[in-house]
Formats: C-alpha cells, structure tokens, sequence
C-alpha cells in the first residue's frame, strides 16, 4: 500500500465548496482507501491505497461527484512526492506562511512563466508538477495572475510540511 495526500480544490475556502471533513473522511473510505486523515479544513486528507494514482484521483472525483453534485478539483500527490516538494522549494529561506506551492495533476506547459502578470515584489519558480511562489510583505494585496493556477490548487509550505510529516507517519504515531 501507497500513502498519498490528496488536495481538494476551492473547498471551504471563502465560503465557497462547504464539505465537513468527517464527510470527505467517509467518501474516502467508501472509496476503498484505509488509514484516513484530514488536515485543517480546506480539503487535505492523507491516506493509503494499492491502487494507483490516476485510479485514485479517479475514485476520489467520482465521490465528490456524487456529494456534491458538481466536479470538485483533485490533485494527487505520493507521501515521496509531497516530501520532495517541500525540500525542492526554491524560497527556503522565505517565511514559510508567504511561500506557496500550487499543485498541478500534470507538469505545467513551456512558457507558463510568461503569462503571469501583475508581479510587484513576488518570486515564481518552476516544479516538476508545481509552481512555488514567494509573496512579499503585501501578500494579501498581491495583484499576481497565474493564469494556469486555474487548473490547480495552492498550499503555503507550512501546510505542504505538515501534510509531509503525516504522510511519513503512520496513523500510530498519534497523528490527526
């Protein structure tokens, strides 16, 4: 069996996508996948499964399908994926709250880089299936447009550390 850390898009995030984390607990485990853990309430939840990462993207989708009435967004991440987004992160060095990665189900196309606009003071690098940004000191006025975060979702690096951490651990361990 594979952990993997499973991201939900728009969930409970500005009133939008309400799904209680005891319900995506369920769905997850109606979908066959043991050893289940949510963290925060913004759709990360960590798990284990021997099937692989597109079937598990797959049946995740189908029941949030099925919950929600509408497609909700999956993006699906191995516990060694997750570890090594967190040590490839370029900003290092920048408060952890103001670095995000968003994550992608498919590496980003040449040339993403130049269709952002609106940089003031913000960083983007490039990933293998992600984008990591370094906001400023005025991130909650950044003017930033990734076209292509669209099709993603994002997470700042203490949520991707912690979500690492979980995904390394076993439920055992005392873990939420």
């Amino acid at each position: 069996m594979a952990t993997f850390i499973a991201l939900l898009r728009a969930v409970n995030v500005g009133g939008t996508g309400k799904l209680p984390m005891e319900d995506l607990r369920a769905m997850c485990e109606a979908a066959g996948f043991r050893s289940v853990r949510t963290y925060i309430a913004s759709g990360n939840v960590v798990f284990e499964s021997s099937l692989r990462e597109a079937a598990v993207t797959k049946a995740l989708e189908a029941e949030l399908l099925a919950f929600a009435g509408k497609a909700v967004g999956v993006v699906v991440r191995t516990a060694a994926e997750m570890a090594d987004v967190l040590a490839k992160n370029p900003f290092r060095d920048s408060p952890s709250n103001r670095t995000v990665a968003f994550f992608f189900s498919a590496p980003l196309p040449a040339g993403v880089l130049e269709t952002i606009s609106g940089r003031v003071d913000e960083e983007v690098q490039l990933g293998r299936r992600e984008l990591y940004v370094r906001y400023g000191a005025d991130m909650g006025r950044s003017k930033l447009k990734i076209p292509a975060a669209r099709n993603g979702t994002a997470r700042n690096m203490n949520t991707v550390a912690r979500l690492a951490s979980m995904a390394s651990s076993s439920p055992a361990d005392g873990l939420p």
